[in-house]
């Protein structure tokens, strides 16, 4: 199933949503992140998808808006817009995989949240009147960076982001494998 642009699904209740948020999977997708995942009414993935099967996985658990990152360069990942919008009762929300290309005032423009990727911090924070949540990054680990996922919660027009860091059980150790922090 293609992702989806603009989205929308009927409520579990009248005015209470779970968003799945994820980004930078670059590939992996972790059963850790699905299980996270599960129970959303939408997903939001950030960007820096890596591999068309994981947006295929995802849309199983819910309907998905998706962004191309800029890693997402062989032909399948031409179709997948650059920004999306994904409207949930009252409640629209941006999405964009790298904020400092953000060329709109969400504010303005009339937009609550901002989901974005990229750095692979999880990060939410609010600013002049709109939540701007980055998931973190739920592909490789990066760094010291956690592996990671989220959740919006929308209650009519109320948000309130959770960051959900992974507990990733590192594989065994091979004779003549790349680092462990690499694999993981």
């Amino acid at each position: 199933m293609p992702p989806s642009a603009n989205s929308e699904r009927p409520p579990v209740s009248a005015s209470t949503f779970q968003i799945g948020l994820i980004s930078d999977t670059h590939g992996l997708l972790r059963p850790e992140a699905i299980a996270a995942l599960r129970g959303s009414d939408y997903i939001v993935h950030a960007g820096d998808i890596g591999d068309p099967r994981i947006l295929a996985t995802l849309s199983e658990i819910a309907p998905v808006t998706a962004v191309r990152g800029n890693n997402d360069r062989e032909a399948w990942a031409a179709p997948i817009p650059e920004t999306a919008v994904l409207r949930v009762g009252k409640v629209a929300i941006y999405v964009i995989h790298i904020l400092g290309e953000l060329a709109i005032d969400p504010l303005a423009a009339g937009y609550q949240a901002v989901i974005y990727g990229h750095s692979h911090r999880p990060l939410s924070q609010s600013r002049a009147g709109v939540l701007f949540v980055n998931p973190g990054s739920a592909g490789p680990r990066r760094f010291s960076l956690p592996v990671a996922v989220g959740h919006l919660l929308i209650a009519g027009t109320t948000l309130q982001s959770r960051l959900l860091e992974l507990q990733i059980t590192p594989p065994l150790e091979r004779p003549g494998s790349r680092r462990k922090q690499d694999r993981i």
